[in-house]
């Protein structure tokens, strides 16, 4: 026979308590548990008029959790003042997350610090209300004078810093045009050798004798480096005008060319000339390759016939026709080009890598993404980064932070529906637009005997966002709990919305929150682009700013 298990064998009255205990212990340390890792603390509760409260939240996660404290003014009715850096501590395995907030207030009374949002990856906590008393500051009259009111004085508003940051930009551009001109643009003054090949061959080879007299070749006996210096001088003046192979021809060849040009009229050279040059170009030779010794005053004389000869060269040649004189300047003109083309074409390839680098850069530090929409420009990254409204819309008055502040629209309703209730709208865009908020107050005439169902409200503003054309719309409803502890319906999902004027649609997702009382119902709607990630930050900011305050408040 088998045994009954111990847990059964308690008479069943005691039992039924115990067990009831037992799910009592375990449900108080269950939620202990759960709660631990957040905690909120203050280092006074009793304060004078203006001082500081320091708010501490302390918690406990993973590393690899993503930690979201409350931003803003969510410690209503105390105003933040200062909010501090996060500071983390190591615990074995996990980190130690405490964030610290500056608060006051001006107004004595006795206060409570509403509860604190905190998001921990995907799951949300919510710090305890902490109570602060304010106490007014006495003073001795007849002890402190007693002074006049000082007039309000203008305090001009402090200006962005974006004239630094284009000061800098301008900064770095000039730096970088003034490489460019001095390393590319700048006419650089011309090198000795450079102003030589823009001489005249004739003057070149002039010069090219001048210098070769100030050479020390004969005073040094190097008749070979003295004879291929004087050779190489005619050689380069025959082969840039008469002949222009002559620098790689031999002497028999390049004698044998001056011949035939003598004969066919193309060169006025008298044969004496010709013995000349055939002369001095075949000691040359003997000098270089057989190293035939040669007394330095003949090496004089064969240099001032080398210079003669030249000179009778330069007299032989018949003067350039003016084709020919306008094909030279054509030929300066292409190249005076083409050397302007090659400073544009670096100039374009530095500017390009350096644009190239510079969206690199910003693209690894701040996503490629971002550093595009930037750029190019994107509607929702202005919204998301330029300057945000806090503001109560309504009555009772609904407090949320916004891109733009939102413009009252009045809405039209049957005579019979506005006999019943009054309905204010703040809006930015439409339905039909890319991205727009809308927050609206329905308040009933009379005291209704039932609170408003959220989700039968939820269902009929679906409906009338289906009136509108909006399609296949996925519906999911949770609880929503503001920072300043106000409970209401959250309505989201996704839904292809249509575009202006046309019949196509774009996926899109949306949010509804709906707050009631017995005759109030408030609501706050958002929609926007499903692949839009600016717009998914817009909305997650603003609906951790909303607040709602009762009437009586």
């Amino acid at each position: 026979m088998s045994k009954t298990p111990s847990v059964f064998r308690f008479p069943i009255a005691i039992g039924r308590s115990a067990v009831c205990r037992l799910f009592s212990i375990f449900f108080f340390l269950s939620s202990f548990f759960s709660f631990s890792q957040v905690t909120s603390s203050i280092d006074s509760t009793k304060i004078k008029i203006g001082a500081q409260i320091t708010y501490k939240i302390s918690v406990e996660s993973e590393p690899s959790s993503l930690v979201v404290f409350p931003e803003g003014q969510t410690f209503s009715p105390l105003e933040m003042i200062e909010s501090y850096a996060v500071d983390t501590i190591k615990n074995k395995d996990k980190f130690n997350l405490i964030k610290k907030y500056g608060l006051t207030q001006f107004d004595s009374g006795k206060y409570t610090i509403p509860r604190q949002k905190i998001i921990i990856g995907d799951k949300t906590f919510f710090t305890d209300s902490l109570k602060v008393e304010v106490n007014n500051v006495v003073v001795d009259t007849t002890k402190q004078g007693l002074f006049d009111i000082k007039p309000i004085i203008e305090v001009k508003k402090q200006g962005s810093d974006w004239w630094k940051y284009l000061l800098m930009a301008l900064l770095i551009i000039g730096i970088i045009g003034f490489l460019m001109y001095w390393f590319i643009w700048r006419k650089k003054p011309l090198s000795e050798a450079e102003q030589i090949a823009l001489l005249p061959p004739y003057d070149r080879a002039k010069l090219a004798l001048k210098k070769l007299d100030e050479s020390h070749y004969l005073e040094s006996a190097a008749i070979k480096d003295y004879y291929s210096e004087l050779t190489f001088i005619i050689r380069k003046y025959l082969d840039e005008k008469v002949y222009d192979r002559a620098l790689e021809s031999t002497t028999d060849e390049l004698i044998n060319r001056l011949k035939l040009l003598k004969e066919g009229n193309q060169v006025e050279l008298s044969n004496e000339d010709i013995r000349n040059l055939e002369s001095i170009l075949k000691r040359a030779d003997l000098v270089k390759f057989a190293k035939s010794a040669v007394d330095v005053d003949l090496a004089k004389l064969d240099r001032n016939t080398i210079d003669i000869e030249i000179d009778h060269v330069k007299e032989a040649l018949p003067e350039p026709t003016e084709e020919e004189k306008l094909l030279d300047e054509k030929y300066r003109g292409e190249l005076e080009r083409k050397k302007k083309r090659k400073k544009i074409i670096i100039t374009v390839l530095i500017s390009v890598f350096l644009l190239v680098a510079t969206f690199v850069g910003f693209s690894i530090k701040y996503g490629f993404g971002y550093v595009k929409d930037t750029l190019i420009g994107h509607d929702s990254i202005e919204l998301l980064e330029g300057e945000w409204v806090t503001s109560a819309y309504g009555f009772p008055p609904v407090t949320v932070s916004t891109p733009k502040v939102l413009k009252r629209t009045e809405i039209n309703l049957p005579d019979e529906i506005k006999a019943q209730m009054d309905v204010t709208n703040f809006q930015y865009g439409s339905l039909l637009d890319f991205f727009n908020i809308n927050v609206s107050t329905t308040v009933l005439k009379q005291e209704s005997q039932e609170p408003i169902d959220l989700i039968q409200a939820s269902e009929k503003t679906i409906k009338q966002i289906e009136a509108m054309g909006v399609q296949n719309i996925l519906v999911k409803n949770e609880k929503f709990v503001t920072p300043n502890g106000a409970e209401g319906l959250k309505t989201y999902g996704s839904a292809k919305f249509p575009i202006i004027s046309t019949d196509k649609f774009y996926e899109g997702e949306y949010v509804i929150l709906q707050f009631s009382t017995n005759k109030v119902l408030q609501s706050i709607s958002m929609s926007w682009r499903k692949d839009d990630v600016y717009a998914s930050k817009i909305v997650e900011r603003i609906l951790n700013s909303v607040e709602l305050k009762k009437a009586e408040e």
